[in-house]
């Protein structure tokens, strides 16, 4: 298994959430260290490896969490984000595997290995603090609707970069900050601090995508901004929701007006 593809696979085949985790972290350091000699092709599954637990619901299934100062709303909350970050782990590897035939630059792989890396930092993470309260990954339901994107975009690299950091992961930066104030709010500083954490690396994984956004664009001779806002009506399955954090989109490079008229009121 010399190719980063076929690591990439690994990572999607590997059921055990930890070991998922850390194996995404050991391929990212292994590319950057030059262990790896080329990209190369690999077959990625359909869908991601995952362990038995938890019950995969759909969203509305699902309880609404409530933080307050017991351990349940927090943890649910924790444990919904680590569910999270688990797709993002497999979104990260499904990019490099599903389109390593797609003639990218060498940076396109530094760039989303750096992502996986993140994401399997930051499930480390929650599953830690999930431990500091009793609780483990598995202990509650989650929804099954987070591989509907990578699924919807599997053909086609620009749709998954449009929706999944330019819609999916967009969206956690208007709603994270909200998350850690409610958290502080009740003297969790441990999982505010946790999510301070997510919040700064996701506005680099925006970044990301919309970088590699206009990249496709510029070599397929598209408008960016007539394409994503296309792709996002054709291909995600739900409204953009206001309010959103304008100020850390634009750090990230996403103005505007790619998003607002889209968005629902």
């Amino acid at each position: 298994m010399t190719g980063l593809a076929a690591r990439a696979v690994a990572i999607l085949e590997t059921a055990e959430p930890a070991a998922k985790a850390r194996l995404a972290r050991a391929v990212a350091a292994a590319w950057r260290g030059d262990e790896i000699a080329e990209v190369g092709q690999a077959t990625p599954p359909a869908r991601p490896a995952r362990p038995e637990q938890p019950a995969l619901k759909r969203p509305g299934e699902l309880p609404k969490r409530k933080i307050n100062r017991g351990t349940a709303g927090r943890g649910a909350l924790l444990h919904a984000l680590a569910h999270i970050e688990l797709n993002a782990i497999d979104l990260a590897a499904d990019i490099v595997a599903r389109f390593s035939s797609d003639d990218l630059p060498r940076g396109f792989y530094d760039d989303w290995l750096t992502v996986a890396e993140e994401e399997g930092k930051h499930y480390l993470l929650l599953a830690e603090r999930l431990g500091q309260l009793g609780l483990a990954y598995g202990d509650l339901p989650a929804h099954d609707g987070l591989w509907q994107a990578a699924e919807e975009t599997a053909h086609d690299l620009l749709a998954r970069l449009a929706v999944v950091p330019l819609v999916l992961e967009a969206r956690g930066l208007d709603v994270t900050p909200v998350m850690i104030d409610k958290l502080q709010a009740v003297d969790d500083h441990d999982s505010a601090a946790v999510l301070e954490v997510i919040y700064r690396d996701e506005i680099g994984h925006v970044a990301i995508g919309k970088r590699w956004f206009d990249f496709l664009c510029l070599r397929r001779g598209l408008d960016a901004q007539e394409t994503w806002q296309a792709l996002v009506r054709r291909h995600f399955k739900g409204q953009l929701k206001r309010p959103f954090n304008d100020d850390a989109r634009r750090q990230a490079g996403f103005p505007a007006d790619f998003y607002a008229e889209l968005a629902s009121d």
